[in-house]
């Protein structure tokens, strides 16, 4: 397997059905359009659906739309039980970045319970129709991440939207190592992998509220940034290459900005497998949801 992967490298995806979390622009569309391309059946989970309509118009293939707004746990619920029959990959890529303090329809940190949560939540509702893989996207930014169990959502702390983004991504790592290490216990074939993008344009910057934030960040996107298609390749490559469950791709470029898919590393608190298990308690606490009670096992 070469670091030069491309689109061209994505296996025949026909017959296969895949869910993408926040599909209308930017990496989440660059995914769906290239799995459709490939012959996927591929499931847009999207907060608006008419803007949702809108990008499936635009894709080739088997394109589905469906409501789903991770900021709420009802929602999420909703979109589990509407859900029958078989999913290959759910795409956990859906996110906001270093947004102003907010919280979720129940009451999270928002970009926690967006990023984190929901799709925490959705997973598990999901798992028991899961045949191959669950991706869930990082970034970077996990490595300025810390975990406080004793105020995951901001509560206690000063709210600190680069901190609480951090907080975000590196629980996304978190999650994919205890998904993978239960997925295994229980026998499942299902994987759990990571990616991030590195640097890619998309509408995710510039939500900051902040002009100078914002300003610094739309020139980034112009001097620095790849695009959300290059973007959308790490993702792409733990979607369909054959990897081992665990498996953390990004950008093979300095500092991982931008280049191919490759397999990347982690911080140590990335790796912590105490601080893994305990994060999963505590997310199954907040959301009421946990890991299934039985899973399809290996033959």
């Amino acid at each position: 397997m070469t670091s030069r992967w491309t689109t061209a490298d994505i296996p025949d995806q026909t017959g296969r059905t895949v869910v993408v979390t926040g599909a209308t622009s930017g990496l989440g569309l660059a995914t769906a359009r290239a799995l459709a391309g490939a012959g996927a059946r591929v499931v847009l989970a999207v907060r608006d659906p008419a803007r949702g309509e809108a990008a499936a118009a635009g894709l080739a293939g088997d394109v589905e739309v469906r409501r789903l707004d991770l900021a709420d746990l009802g929602s999420v619920r909703a979109f589990a039980e509407g859900w029958s029959g078989q999913l290959d990959v759910l795409v956990n890529n859906a996110g906001i970045m270093m947004v102003p303090p907010g919280r979720t329809a129940d009451g999270f940190e928002l970009q926690f319970g967006t990023n984190h949560l929901g799709h925490f939540a959705l997973t598990n509702l999901l798992l028991p129709q899961v045949t191959d893989r669950v991706v869930t996207l990082s970034s970077t930014a996990h490595r300025a991440g810390r975990i406080d169990l004793a105020d995951l959502n901001w509560e206690r702390r000063r709210y600190s939207p680069e901190r609480a983004y951090g907080q975000s991504k590196l629980a996304n790592l978190l999650f994919t190592l205890e998904l993978q290490r239960r997925l295994t216990a229980a026998g499942s074939p299902v994987r759990a992998m990571a990616a991030h993008p590195g640097w890619a344009a998309t509408n995710l910057q510039g939500r900051t509220e902040n002009r100078v934030k914002d300003a610094v960040m739309a020139l980034g996107n112009r001097v620095v940034a790849q695009s959300a298609e290059q973007g959308a390749l790490p993702t792409l490559f733990v979607a369909t290459a054959d990897l081992p469950g665990g498996s953390y791709a990004g950008p093979d470029g300095p500092v991982e900005a931008r280049g191919y898919p490759t397999l990347v590393g982690r911080t140590a608190e990335a790796s912590d497998l105490r601080t893994a298990a305990a994060l999963w308690t505590a997310s199954a606490e907040l959301t009421g949801v946990d890991f299934p009670a039985a899973l399809p096992t290996r033959a």
